[in-house]
């Protein structure tokens, strides 16, 4: 009996050090990819309600059986990070109402039938109906709130000490994907030109397509590559970056798995490797030129390929169809965008396997990326 529940717990515990290896942020982002990617080429069969059932049932299993580890149930239970729990839950929900509704539209047009939105009256009447709708949805939110702050105590720390620092320093949720790119660009890409190109390119989408199918209706199979443009930049490079900064993001900014303890004393990775010194010094054996111009001539001719002469390529094979139908203007402004938004994990995986810190880093002007 006692060798039994030896082996039982060596079991489980070998199951949490393999989920602790996948969670660390290169597997656990190439995983993420990978599943999306399925998901969404297999969206008709997944969002069948038993199989969403199903998947939804294996979520909930696994988080009930974590909430057993103190480790896992001391993070996912903290005040700050239930909301965060619960907006996973309410995204993985909506995602599915969504790409459901777009299955059965899908399948509709192939057989002929009308649309799900077809011929259906939106017209709501403010008194009696909406009224009540939102008199109903006031007193519910009034009353999960009120048993929500008796529940559970308020995060409210001592006063604010400048001698005195939390570990980890964290930002506001909505403010984590920011935080968490800061890690991996300057302030001026992290928090001026990423937000900025974000903002630009909600406004440049109704220029920038013009194609009238899918207006008014749910499908994915008419606009494929816009809806995966927006789950991947949504799920994958927001979403998932709060998700890094609430669960993942320890003390010192270390990565640490679900099942880890958030120790203080672990030391924080202080090693960063620029991309100079992989041509210069490991690629050719020799210091780096003293002129910033010389010396980051690798990391610029990069760059600067891989936003000038990619385009060209992606024209010309993968985007041939977009680029017919879209014209030069449109092309551009859209590849510039799409390219900005793969730039990011691009950094972020060379940062978690070589330790890039810059690609171009000229200290001089002061200008790195």
């Amino acid at each position: 009996m006692l060798i039994a529940e030896l082996l039982s717990q060596t079991a489980v515990e070998s199951i949490k050090d393999l989920i602790n290896s996948i969670s660390r942020p290169a597997p656990f982002f190439l995983g993420s990819f990978v599943l999306l990617g399925i998901a969404l080429s297999a969206y008709r069969w997944l969002t069948k309600p038993k199989v969403a059932a199903c998947v939804a049932g294996l979520v909930v299993l696994f988080f009930v059986l974590s909430c057993f580890d103190s480790n896992f149930r001391l993070i996912v239970t903290k005040p700050d990070n239930v909301p965060i729990v619960m907006m996973l839950a309410a995204v993985g929900f909506l995602m599915w109402v969504a790409f459901r509704q777009a299955a059965i539209n899908d399948q509709n047009m192939e057989d002929g039938k009308p649309l799900i939105e077809a011929g259906s009256d939106d017209r709501v009447l403010v008194w009696p109906d909406l009224v009540y709708s939102e008199l109903i949805a006031l007193i519910l939110c009034s009353a999960l709130l009120l048993v929500w702050a008796i529940v559970l105590r308020a995060p409210v720390e001592q006063p604010a000490d400048p001698n005195v620092a939390p570990n980890p320093a964290k930002a506001p949720w909505y403010f984590l994907g920011l935080q968490e790119l800061l890690v991996y660009f300057d302030p001026w890409i992290a928090g001026v030109l990423l937000p900025g190109l974000i903002v630009m390119g909600l406004i440049c989408v109704p220029y920038i397509d013009k194609n009238p199918r899918g207006n008014g209706y749910y499908t994915f199979k008419e606009r494929p590559f816009a809806v995966s443009m927006f789950i991947l930049g949504f799920m994958m490079l927001w979403v998932l970056l709060i998700v890094f900064g609430t669960f993942l993001r320890g003390p010192n900014w270390n990565f640490f798995g679900p099942y880890e303890f958030w120790d203080h004393n672990r030391p924080a990775a202080l090693l960063n490797t620029e991309a100079r010194d992989l041509f210069w010094v490991r690629l050719l054996g020799r210091p780096a030129p003293e002129h910033w111009l010389l010396r980051e001539a690798p990391g610029l001719i990069l760059v600067g390929g891989y936003f000038s002469m990619l385009p060209v390529v992606l024209a010309k094979t993968f985007f041939r169809r977009i680029y017919r139908q879209i014209g030069f203007v449109r092309f551009v402004i859209l590849i510039q965008l799409f390219l900005w938004m793969l730039f990011v994990p691009i950094k972020m995986i060379l940062r978690w396997t070589l330790n890039l810190h810059y690609i171009v880093g000229i200290t001089e002007l002061p200008f790195n990326i």
